[in-house]
């Protein structure tokens, strides 16, 4: 029959995502995200470098953008990580939004969100929360001085109830939503902050000529 597929539909690339300023991006960002894919066996994982922090506004020290996908591209170099900074592309302020558009953008991946264990005690004050975790499943990686998840009493209890095992981690594709999986990583304290103290101009070693975004293939400037 003419227009018939032949065979199956090949499988979804499984993707994980790591949203944030990136500023700058650091070995803590590299070590959290090989872990998490390696723990979910992903393919791929996308940093989504912010064009601004709707919860980080107004603050002084944010380097351009420019500066931030550069450093998070040369920490992701020679891995599976992409930077990308396709929310200004997009055209979305907050994550449920990015969210979304990303799931109808790509229909060929199934995507999980990644967060630290402080992000999930912040997960309240996101606009529509609870419509994230109900867009795609959330892997929550435990950073070290926020007390392991004790701190996200609030978000925990609404998403307790979804909470999957982590040794059935590699299934996340499976799950259906809201779902949460919680992975426990050795500490290290590596941080943006730290870096910025002991740098404040880190990204005037940057280039200062356009970047070509590693997903869209656009030029960021």
């Amino acid at each position: 029959m003419a227009g018939a597929r032949n065979g199956p539909d090949p499988p979804l690339i499984p993707t994980a995502l790591l949203g944030g300023s990136f500023n700058p991006a650091h070995r803590g960002h590299r070590r959290i995200s090989l872990f998490a894919a390696d723990a979910l066996g992903a393919e791929d994982v996308w940093w989504l470098v912010s064009p601004g922090n709707p919860l980080k506004e107004g603050a002084k020290d944010m380097a351009p953008l420019r500066s931030r996908l550069e450093s998070a591209r040369q920490m992701a170099r020679r891995s599976i990580i992409r930077p990308t900074a396709i929310e200004q592309e997009l055209g979305t302020r907050f994550t449920v939004d990015t969210l979304a558009e990303l799931v109808q953008r790509y229909p060929d991946r199934r995507f999980i969100w990644l967060m630290g264990g402080d992000s999930l005690a912040q997960l309240p004050l996101w606009r529509d929360w609870r419509r994230i975790a109900r867009t795609m499943p959330i892997a929550v990686i435990a950073r070290p001085g926020y007390g392991g998840f004790t701190r996200a009493a609030r978000a925990m209890g609404w998403l307790r109830r979804f909470v999957r095992p982590a040794s059935q981690a590699k299934h996340w594709t499976k799950w259906r939503f809201p779902a949460l999986v919680l992975l426990r990583l050795p500490p290290d304290k590596s941080s943006a902050t730290a870096v910025r103290r002991a740098n404040p101009d880190w990204y005037r070693s940057m280039t200062s000529t356009p970047v070509r975004d590693p997903v869209t293939r656009h030029m960021i400037d």
